[in-house]
């Protein structure tokens, strides 16, 4: 789980500094990196399931697998990404701010490259019962 937050702490915060994006740079180290850890985290620990890993996730093709539970967490960190900008300022007291706006497109992205990464290593260490 450290992996997954430093590796894109580190990239997108490198990418922050060197084009002088103070926003990326912080983003990086709080949504982007955050978002990756906790993903990564939930997929990680779903796909074993306590070392006992579900028998489609064994059996379905790695692309499919892939596939699934990237569209599965891009829409949950979509819709929480869009639920944080837009629902929660006109609904508490929380301010409308150009961060939040951010989280509309960080969520998602770390998420993806998160659960593709996760599942596609995890895929490969694993082997499909024998029938």
């Amino acid at each position: 789980m450290l992996t997954s937050y430093a590796a894109p702490a580190l990239t997108a915060g490198a990418a922050g500094v060197l084009t002088g994006q103070r926003d990326l740079a912080v983003a990086a180290c709080t949504s982007i990196a955050g978002t990756s850890a906790v993903v990564a985290f939930l997929v990680g620990t779903w796909l074993r399931r306590g070392g006992q890993p579900r028998r489609w996730t064994l059996t379905a093709p790695r692309v499919v697998l892939t596939a699934v539970l990237v569209i599965t967490t891009v829409a949950a960190a979509a819709l929480l990404g869009w639920f944080t900008a837009h629902w929660l300022p006109m609904h508490t007291p929380v301010p409308a701010a150009p961060w939040l706006e951010r989280l509309r497109v960080d969520l998602p992205v770390s998420a993806a490259l998160a659960t593709a990464i996760v599942t596609l290593r995890w895929r490969a260490t694993t082997t499909a019962p024998s029938a």
